[in-house]
């Protein structure tokens, strides 16, 4: 539940999005906050993405372009948006936590923030960054793609534009842990999440 300045739960949770580039480490961070997440009343959402259930990465829900697109025109997403040529999507039932005053960690893309802030004006945006050295090799590690492709992925991620002054930056190149203790203390100060005991 997120909390107010008395005390009291609100009737609506906030939407956590969660942003950084491939292999920056959301997935493991989000696996590794998990217990904790849960532990003060925080959902992570579970994506749809048009990837197989055999690829590797994120536990998400791996469907066909045309299963997908039949969800979205039934309006089984909150959020839904394309990135390397895949499609992904959150859904729609966070809208029934949300309002049931749980907030919702949602493992995001930067470029769909502006319709993400447009939807949910109060979202909170975390972007982890991580050192280029780091991020090598993890994309290495993860071995869904070549080393060409991993030079253009870092060669792209080193010219985008950083994160915007309203997007809380999490340095995610050392410890899991470290990353973790810096997400839920983020999550306090804004009041998603009670203090520690």
């Amino acid at each position: 539940m997120q909390y107010d300045a008395s005390g009291a739960a609100p009737s609506r949770g906030r939407l956590i999005f969660l942003m950084g580039p491939s292999g920056s480490g959301k997935d493991s961070l989000i696996d590794a906050a998990r217990a904790q997440l849960a532990a003060h009343g925080v959902e992570v959402a579970r994506r749809v993405i048009t990837r197989s259930a055999e690829a590797r990465g994120e536990a998400a829900e791996g469907v066909s372009v045309e299963r997908f697109e039949g969800m979205r025109e039934a309006g089984e997403f909150a959020l839904s948006w394309e990135a390397n040529g895949l499609r992904y999507a959150i859904p729609a039932h966070v809208e029934h936590w949300l309002a049931g005053g749980r907030s919702v960690l949602v493992n995001g893309s930067r470029g769909y923030l502006p319709e993400a802030r447009r939807l949910y004006p109060d979202l909170l945006a975390v972007g982890l960054s991580v050192s280029p050295a780091t991020l090598r090799q993890r994309l290495l590690a993860r071995g869904r793609e070549s080393a060409w492709e991993i030079e253009q992925r870092l060669a792209r991620s080193a010219g985008m534009a950083a994160y915007d002054a309203a997007v809380h930056v999490l340095d995610n190149s050392a410890s899991l842990t470290d990353s973790v203790e810096a997400l839920m203390r983020l999550l306090r100060e804004q009041g998603i999440v009670g203090q520690a005991e």
